[in-house]
């Protein structure tokens, strides 16, 4: 079998230490063999990196330029979690590190339910919780409707 795939998002943060700061709040864990003066390396899961780099280090992977993601939408990533408490502490931690709770509105569908915060340099995460039996249920039902 394979090995997982693994996702590194690359994230240009305007103060390397403050960002730093948060995602170690929110409860990733920082990578010192792949951090230095110019990224830290936050481990989220087993499988899950941000890197995140200053704006002299995100130009040396791109010529475009770095949008501002307090005013312009770049990205949203979205998290997985455990169930519905899961969701509800990842947007408490987030908050109380410094982030925004919930950008964009929550999302509660019953078999679904996410919420979503912003890092200190806008960048807009969810965090979504799914019961995928009873999802399956619901898109069943609605095949046949």
């Amino acid at each position: 079998m394979a090995n997982p795939k693994m996702i590194f998002v690359n994230l240009p943060v305007s103060n390397l230490a403050h960002a730093t700061a948060f995602y170690e709040a929110i409860g990733a864990t920082r990578n010192p063999q792949f951090s230095d003066e110019t990224a830290s390396c936050m481990v989220i899961s087993d499988t899950i990196f941000v890197m995140l780099l200053t704006h002299d280090k995100f130009r040396q992977f791109t010529s475009k330029t770095i949008a501002d993601a307090k005013t312009t939408s770049e990205v949203l990533v979205c998290l997985s979690a455990d169930n519905r408490d899961a969701v509800d502490g990842y947007v408490t931690k987030a908050k109380g590190a410094g982030g925004t709770a919930d950008p964009s509105p929550k999302q509660d569908f019953g078999f679904m339910y996410g919420r979503s915060f912003e890092d200190p340099d806008g960048h807009i995460w969810e965090v979504m919780w799914m019961d995928l039996e009873a999802a399956a249920k619901a898109q069943a039902a609605a095949a046949t409707a």
